[in-house]
């Protein structure tokens, strides 16, 4: 089914929720309705969690879009000059946590006010007094038309600080502030009057169970967010005044607040243990984005796309022997964002760069490479602000094996510590070995070795505990740092040259004057070497898949050099040739015990038996340290 014009079409999207919904495709049928947009909706939960690129801003995109929610609805997204009136707004006598709670409820009330007003004169005939005193509170401290929420917070906050004007509430001027013990308290005063005038008003309408209720959305609160108490506080404010709203307000308003995981898991507060029952993490599943991925070529390429011609026919079907789909997704790390780049990517080079009419394995492996540079880089950005230094980290994994084991970082990190220190002095405290695996765990970076899985952060996993000591990087950023073997290995070149300086032997000419029976026996004990070292290798159960794989893989290589070898001994130098494999086995087992992996549960010994074959083939090869050995008797 996939020709040209299909591949022309297929498009999964714009990456920013914003600019989805201005082309149309998230409305077209690409929005996947999650856990945490049924929560969205159905007001179970207010605070939406989840890191960068993870949906939070479509499942906001959605529920402002028409048809969606019944009620009315605002969506509160501060820039730059409201960050910095959130950020800097005081009160004498107030906490910071509480005064910034304190310009959070002024926001929810004017919001909730201005819909009220124009509520009441579209569905309800006339205006009850409450609804009147509303529209003149408003109107008395120019909150009554819209602008920029920076403006009207830096007009809110003198208010606060000062006096607001309340005499639409029946209090006077000043209504005996002068008594009040500090700014705070009289702020706090003048506050309690406008929400029990929101309040009442609310009451007298009576649309409770009528229609949906006020919905104010808050999101983008990182675009103003920084590492810094101020920061926290505003936050945490925010935080606070969204529970205090929904307990005054009731069922008539909800407040939905989505924020990125690394800013909330950074709060420390006391009411932090009061919304647990909040919460609800946005986690992806690998079938997630593939639902995710198939509503979006849909909602482009038609409707009648089914999942078997997107990974069949319009991608192919395994890429590197592994199903498409799953090559895909395990290679990004598990939020949209990343998957609709991929998948964007993979097309892009598919018809644009290469004008094919389907997507090849060679398009998906082409695009894999530009992906993980995109990736890496994306990943520094995203954690600029909580860790500046994260960057700076990734060397410690480039051009190495992406298994790594504790004792191993520990090495490459001591090296590096001075100058991490040196140019990050404010992190110092967290710029160890304990605190740097941490910080990548956290940001996805690297996994853990858990029993026989390797497990990334997300949902509800623990943290990196004390006793667990290996570490996978995220196959998401493998290419981009040349770490695409499990570890470390030379390759096993058997012509390799440096074999004679290194031995300091020196090979008669390949003559075909050696017996071919004492060769023939030299290559059958190497073959009866690699299968030991394979069993070896096989029993060793405390190592992953990928370590296991990769070992076998060089040592079969090996195995298969001998075999060819074995058919035409004759008129091989095999004396050489053991030494070559016996310098290479030696080699391979001080890598393996640099690694630290050979001291893993189940896998010790790996290392000192391919030293001790490697010995035993120098020995009969007559070899480079002057011991015949076993040769006597072959």
């Amino acid at each position: 089914m996939a020709d040209g014009p299909l591949l022309a079409e297929l498009y999964f999207g714009r990456e920013d929720a914003e600019r989805d919904v201005t082309d149309g495709l998230l409305l077209r049928g690409a929005f996947l309705p999650t856990a945490a947009y049924r929560g969205a909706v159905t007001g179970r939960k207010m605070l939406i969690i989840g890191r960068k690129g993870s949906g939070k801003s479509a499942i906001c995109m959605q529920l402002t879009a028409d048809g969606v929610h019944s009620g009315g609805k605002a969506l509160i997204t501060p820039d730059e000059t409201a960050g910095e009136e959130l950020r800097r707004f005081e009160l004498q006598g107030l906490p910071r946590d509480s005064a910034k709670a304190l310009i959070w409820r002024y926001v929810f009330a004017v919001h909730t006010a201005r819909h009220l007003v124009a509520h009441a004169g579209d569905a309800h005939r006339g205006r009850s007094g409450s609804i009147k005193a509303l529209a003149r509170f408003l109107k008395q401290n120019d909150e009554l038309s819209g602008g920029r929420l920076g403006d009207r917070l830096a007009q809110g906050a003198r208010g606060l600080q000062t006096s607001l004007s309340l005499e639409a509430f029946g209090v006077k001027a000043g209504m005996d502030l002068a008594q009040s013990p500090s700014e705070g308290a009289r702020a706090a005063r003048q506050l309690d009057v406008v929400e029990q005038g929101v309040a009442r008003a609310l009451a007298d309408l009576g649309c409770d169970g009528v229609h949906g209720p006020l919905l104010l959305m808050v999101d983008q609160l990182e675009q103003v967010w920084s590492a810094e108490p101020d920061s926290n506080s505003m936050v945490i404010g925010l935080l606070l005044a969204a529970k205090h709203a929904a307990g005054l307000y009731g069922r008539s308003v909800r407040l939905l607040l989505f924020l990125r995981s690394d800013i909330y898991d950074s709060l420390s507060f006391g009411e932090g243990d009061k919304f647990h029952g909040d919460e609800l993490r946005i986690a992806w599943t690998e079938q997630s984005l593939r639902d995710l991925a198939l509503a979006r070529a849909q909602a482009s390429a038609g409707a009648g796309l089914s999942a078997e011609q997107l990974w069949q026919e319009v991608f192919p079907r395994a890429v590197r022997g592994e199903e498409t789909a799953k090559y895909l997704f395990s290679r990004c790390l598990p939020r949209p964002r990343d998957a609709i780049q991929f998948l964007n990517l993979c097309q892009e080079t598919a018809w644009l760069a290469n004008g094919r009419d389907r997507i090849t394995e060679e398009d998906v492996l082409q695009a894999s490479r530009q992906f993980s540079a995109w990736k890496l880089n994306d990943l520094a950005l995203e954690y600029l602000v909580a860790h500046p230094f994260l960057k700076r980290l990734f060397p410690l994994f480039q051009n190495t094996g992406f298994v790594v084991t504790r004792g191993a970082l520990g090495t490459r990190f001591e090296a590096a510590a001075e100058t991490l220190h040196r140019l990050f002095p404010a992190y110092a405290d967290a710029l160890t070995l304990a605190g740097v695996v941490d910080v990548l765990y956290g940001a996805g970076f690297l996994g853990v070795r858990r029993g026989n899985d390797v497990v990334f952060a997300g949902g509800d996993d623990l943290p990196v505990q004390p006793h667990e000591t290996e570490f996978h990087v995220h196959p998401c950023f493998r290419e981009a740092l040349g770490a695409t073997s499990a570890i470390d290995l030379r390759p096993y070149e058997p012509l390799s040259a440096g074999t004679r300086i290194v031995t300091g032997t020196i090979s008669p000419a390949a003559s075909g004057t050696t017996a071919v029976t004492r060769d023939v026996r030299l290559l059958r004990e190497l073959i009866r070497a690699c299968h030991s070292l394979l069993g070896q290798v096989g029993r060793a159960s405390g190592w992953t898949h990928d370590v296991r794989n990769e070992i076998t893989r060089q040592i079969e290589r090996v195995l298969d050099d001998a075999g060819g070898r074995l058919t035409d001994a004759g008129s091989v130098d095999v004396d050489d040739h053991l030494l070559t494999v016996a310098h290479y086995f030696t080699g391979l087992a001080a890598q393996l015990l640099d690694s630290g992996l050979d001291g893993t549960a189940g896998a010790e010994g790996v290392a000192h038996r391919m030293e001790e074959e490697a010995r035993r083939l120098r020995r009969l090869a007559g070899g480079s340290y002057g011991s015949s050995g076993d040769s006597a008797g072959i």
